[in-house]
């Protein structure tokens, strides 16, 4: 070896490159900007697709297929949706009983209850789209993702929480068209609420029991691609929701509607979820539950299921109305996730600061 190489390796050895860590690219203002204002950048996209079928509805034949086209389209998300519930995970909450009875009840009973409280004055206030929309968020079953990453944001039980908030989909399925038809009354824009429920049955539950019944040949497959599909799950929202608005657009919903009554459903629908979480979060108190289940019971019994909700709507309602009648899920949507971010985090910081504390 000439002297002069080892001489360098020599000089390497004992004085080593320190090498620095990738530097990482700077957040993009608009990223920062999102993240201190919580907010959720799929509303974003789910705003851009309003604006675009304002801009440029779908019409005639091309509407046709884009029907067809969103019907497979929900038929492949609820059948996702079954491949992925474990069957472990729902014999083990099930135990629980008393704590998915209280949440079921908040989804089914409370809320239908706080819809018809609020009904007189959303009345006068909202369009008649917009308020029968209302009643139908009330009736809703909860969300399953973000209610379970709630609970586990703020120390909850999150096995029932994966338990209820699956239930609680399913059985809105049966639940949602008569709770609806109960509230609504003549105002429902569905002339047969069996017939509504047979139509969710063979579109949404059908798909979802195929699902699950092959989750053991498919359910690993789905699992290590959990990331991907979850924009299956957005795209699907945003196909209902282009179709959705086109069809409404073209009936004149932005003409028909007012600035006061889009004002008065957000004021309306961030009204419902404040007293519905103060009120639920009374009756798990007074009920006597565990903190950790009264963290599963705020969040699984306040949320309302876009997912499922805006796929129902498609089924449940006519076009023409539709985009009127999702508009107030679809800004609740939004502030839940705003506001139930902000109180796992205070339910976690309440939970560190015993832990903290030193012992006497």
């Amino acid at each position: 070896m000439p002297i002069a190489c080892a001489a360098r390796q020599g000089y390497v050895r004992r004085h080593p490159v320190k090498l620095h860590a990738p530097l990482q690219p700077p957040r993009s203002p608009v990223v920062n900007l999102l993240k201190r204002l919580r907010i959720d950048p799929f509303t974003l996209t789910l705003l851009g697709t309003v604006l675009l079928a304002s801009l440029l509805p779908v019409r005639g034949t091309a509407a046709v297929w884009m029907d067809h086209i969103t019907d497979v389209a929900i038929a492949a998300l609820f059948f996702l949706h079954g491949a992925r519930l474990s069957r472990e995970a729902v014999m083990a909450g099930l135990l629980h009983w008393r704590l998915h009875l209280t949440i079921l009840a908040c989804t089914f009973v409370l809320f239908p209850l706080l819809g018809l409280a609020l009904h007189p004055l959303a009345s006068h206030v909202l369009t008649p789209g917009l308020a029968l929309g209302l009643l139908f968020l009330c009736a809703l079953p909860s969300t399953v993702q973000s209610s379970i990453a709630f609970t586990s944001m703020a120390g909850g039980n999150v096995p029932a929480a994966v338990v209820s908030a699956s239930a609680s989909s399913l059985l809105g399925v049966f639940l949602t068209p008569l709770i609806l038809a109960l509230v609504a009354g003549s105002q429902g824009a569905m002339a047969n609420p069996l017939d509504a429920m047979g139509k969710i049955l063979l579109q949404l539950l059908v798909p979802f029991m195929a699902g699950h019944l092959l989750r053991p040949w498919i359910g690993g497959w789905v699992a290590r691609r959990r990331a991907v599909l979850r924009y299956t799950d957005q795209g699907t929202i945003l196909l209902v929701v282009y179709t959705a608005f086109s069809a409404a657009v073209s009936e004149g919903l932005w003409r028909d509607t007012p600035l006061l009554s889009l004002v008065g459903v957000a004021v309306l629908a961030a009204l419902l979820l404040g007293v519905a979480m103060l009120l639920i979060t009374f009756i798990a108190r007074r009920l006597g539950f565990a903190r950790a289940d009264e963290i599963a019971i705020v969040f699984c019994g306040s949320k309302k299921s876009l997912a499922t909700g805006v796929p129902m709507a498609k089924v449940m309602f006519a076009s023409g109305s539709l985009g009127a009648i999702v508009l107030p899920l679809m800004l609740y949507h939004q502030i839940q996730l705003i506001v139930c971010a902000v109180v796992a985090q205070r339910y976690a910081r309440q939970q560190r600061v015993p832990a903290e504390q030193p012992a006497d």
